[in-house]
């Protein structure tokens, strides 16, 4: 292939014939290709592949990681263990495009690889590395690690991304009409536009959109300045130029406020999401028009097929024991990972996501009476599986994990698995009852995973965050902790509200409901089934990122 004049090797919908490129540190692929660590890049692979099914004409630009994030393994304990492995991928093509970067003040070479539409059934992506000969050492480690703690390593990153990404369009003579950032890593594409277009402003708006997943301003990334600007972020416009169009006082320099000021339009990631980000910005002069696109995963790659069919054709003993064979296999690996034997006629919830305070992994355990309780109830017995990776140095999330681990040795019917990856998580969403989301209300932009639950016949106990307003109806698709005035509570007053609401569903509806009635737990589960398949299904966001993001003068 000619990737000096690359084209699309597929023909275009004519639905969606604007050029688009979509930046993104993490893709989500495929369980072999391991460039992802969560949400984000579950969110951007299911974009990927609705992209292809809708033919749209879209290319993927991401970073291939030389180590992924890291493999989750054990120390001898059981407790976490991060390990990092070289990654090894005969699948991808060479382009044999090699183009130099400045970051730094110094060149710094990339090399690009080619991933072909074909193969996972995606749009066409390309990986950027400088992991190269040409290149000494420390850049050679910027693409080692997604995420990496390291300050101006992590600046680097971005840098590869954006201004890689951007650099890489032009070296293949590929015109793009939408550069589309998911979330603000790829910022410093802006600032290569911006140079390109000699400082015209309005025509890097015309080409920019941008997707924020971040619910609180305090968790949008902030950078020194001075530092941005030494590591030639900013494609060499001048420290007091970037303060006039990021606009915000004080000496760190504010990546998605930038963001929003540089795109033409953005889009929160759930309805909420878009009113929490309409009013968090708003306070900020000169930012753009923010609307609201619901995330969503392909349901292709998800959705359990048999399961739907036996749904379809009404035929309950099928699809009851296509659930059941779907929980033995889960349970082979919990078995393999922990010794514990489940059983496949026991309600099983599952809470796997990443490992962040906010989302409370362990927030059954905040009261151990009830939770034991709820553990050795012979009449409506339980099993409880935990799965997530934490940041490798978020020690506090790292803790929380553990303190599982150690609990999960006094029960035979707890388990916390590792190697959180597309694999698991399916194994997971298949085989669960219920999948347990409790975050913190407003602190989740979406969470997507509860999606790709109930497109397995998985139901919801959520609180009632991200896309959860948009989807649930309570006792008949799924069970949401019902809001409560949660501005004028303390952390510790929403936590204990949430836990005894979340008890309370459980005990009282939830477990008496697949007990006692499982004509009308099956009925919920189905309900499920058929609300999430279309309208949180991605290739409607994908179109819908065409026609609210990419064409919105239509």
């Amino acid at each position: 292939m000619d990737f000096k004049n690359f084209k699309i090797p597929y023909s275009i919908n004519e639905k969606y014939t604007k050029k688009a490129a979509y930046f993104s540190m993490e893709f989500a692929i495929e369980q072999v290709l391991k460039i992802y660590s969560g949400g984000l890049g579950f969110l951007a692979g299911s974009h990927m592949r609705s992209a292809y099914n809708l033919k749209q004409d879209v290319v993927g630009i991401g970073i291939l990681w030389k180590f992924g994030y890291y493999d989750q393994a054990r120390n001898h304990d059981q407790t976490l263990q991060p390990t990092w492995t070289r990654k090894m991928y005969s699948f991808l093509e060479d382009t044999g495009i090699k183009f130099q970067i400045e970051i730094h003040s110094a060149p710094v070479w990339v090399k690009v690889w080619y991933l072909d539409p074909e193969i996972f059934h995606t749009a066409p992506m390309f990986f950027l590395s400088t992991d190269v000969p040409e290149n000494d050492h420390i850049s050679k480690t910027i693409c080692h690690k997604l995420y990496d703690a390291n300050e101006s390593t992590k600046l680097a990153q971005y840098i590869l991304l954006g201004k890689g990404g951007a650099k890489l369009l032009d070296e293949m003579n590929i015109e793009r009409e939408v550069y589309h950032l998911n979330e603000a890593h790829g910022l410093p594409a802006a600032f290569h536009l911006l140079k390109k277009y000699n400082g015209n402003l309005q025509k890097v708006k015309e080409k920019l959109v941008f997707t924020t997943h971040t619910p609180e301003e305090a968790g949008n990334e902030k950078h020194n300045l001075r530092l941005c600007y030494d590591m030639s972020y900013f494609s060499g416009l001048s420290m007091e130029e970037v303060k006039k169009i990021e606009g915000s006082e004080g000496e760190l320099f504010n990546h998605s406020l930038c963001a929003l000021k540089m795109a033409r339009i953005a889009n929160g990631v759930s309805e909420l999401h878009g009113v929490v980000s309409r009013a968090m910005w708003s306070k900020y002069p000169g930012i753009c028009e923010i609307k609201s696109i619901t995330n969503a995963q392909e349901f292709k790659y998800w959705g359990d097929k048999e399961l739907y069919i036996a749904k379809d054709e009404n035929n309950d003993t099928i699809f009851d024991y296509r659930k059941k064979l779907l929980k033995k296999r889960l349970f082979k690996i919990v078995a393999d990972q922990t010794g514990n034997l489940f059983d496949p006629d026991i309600f099983t919830i599952v809470w796997a996501r990443r490992f962040a305070g906010y989302k409370r992994a362990d927030l059954l355990l905040h009261d151990k009476d009830r939770f034991y309780k709820l553990l050795n109830n012979s009449k409506y017995p339980v099993q409880i599986i935990w799965a997530g990776k934490p940041y490798p140095m978020d020690y506090s999330s790292i803790s929380t994990f553990n303190t599982l681990v150690e609990e999960s040795k006094n029960h035979k019917n707890m388990a916390v698995l590792t190697g959180y990856e597309l694999s698991l998580s399916k194994s997971l969403k298949q085989g669960s009852d219920l999948w347990l989301n409790n975050p913190r209300v407003p602190r989740e932009a979406s969470g997507t995973s509860g999606m790709s639950a109930a497109m397995n016949g998985s139901v919801n106990l959520s609180t009632d965050d991200g896309w959860i307003p948009e989807f649930a109806k309570h006792g008949e698709n799924s069970f949401v902790v019902p809001k409560c005035d949660y501005e004028n509570m303390s952390i510790y007053e929403q936590d204990n509200y949430d836990l005894n609401k979340l008890y309370e569903i459980l005990e009282n509806e939830i477990l008496p409901l697949y007990y006692d009635q499982p004509k009308k737990w099956r009925k919920v589960q189905q309900n499920a089934m058929n609300d999430v398949k279309d309208q949180f299904n991605s290739d409607r966001m994908a179109d819908e990122y065409y026609e609210l993001l990419y064409n919105p003068q239509k």
